[in-house]
């Protein structure tokens, strides 16, 4: 059984990740790189976005802004989530839906990731719980695949 310490902790966790998904909605950078370490094991490879490799919240959040730059709305629905927390380090784990639209000439206003997400954690003194690596694993794509450069 936990303690009441660590459900608090698997508690703060989870509003930690649903912060990163709600702050990258609402292209709120600075809330974005907060919650990250200084560095982080970054792993966006099944989305096609290279091999994993170590990041600074300012990259990480800079490559969403450009990336994302084309977007009108975004929205991202997390759940399922899994939480192991072991003496200031974590494991999470959750399902994850991105939907991202943008006016087209086609019609084809829409794109949607399936897929999921695990995180490492750490648990500083400073700032409470902060993501040391990220990995989002794509299930499927649906929709239009090039939205940002569609007209």
């Amino acid at each position: 059984m936990d303690t009441l310490e660590t459900v608090l902790n698997k508690q703060q966790i989870v509003d930690l990740v649903t912060e990163l998904f709600v702050a990258t909605d609402q292209r709120d950078w600075p809330a974005v790189k907060r919650c990250f370490a200084d560095r982080v094991l970054f792993d966006m490879s099944s989305a096609g976005a290279g091999p994993a490799t170590h990041r600074t919240p300012d990259e990480i959040a800079d490559g969403w802004a450009e990336g994302l730059k084309a977007i009108e709305a975004l929205h991202h629905q997390a759940g399922n989530f899994r939480v192991s927390v072991y003496e200031g380090r974590a494991t999470a784990s959750c399902y994850g839906i991105a939907f991202h639209f943008r006016r087209t000439r086609s019609g084809r206003n829409t794109r949607t990731f399936v897929g999921s997400y695990s995180f490492l954690l750490e648990q500083g003194a400073q700032r409470g719980w902060r993501i040391t690596g990220f990995r989002f694993d794509l299930k499927f794509i649906d929709g239009n695949a090039q939205l940002e450069t569609d007209d």
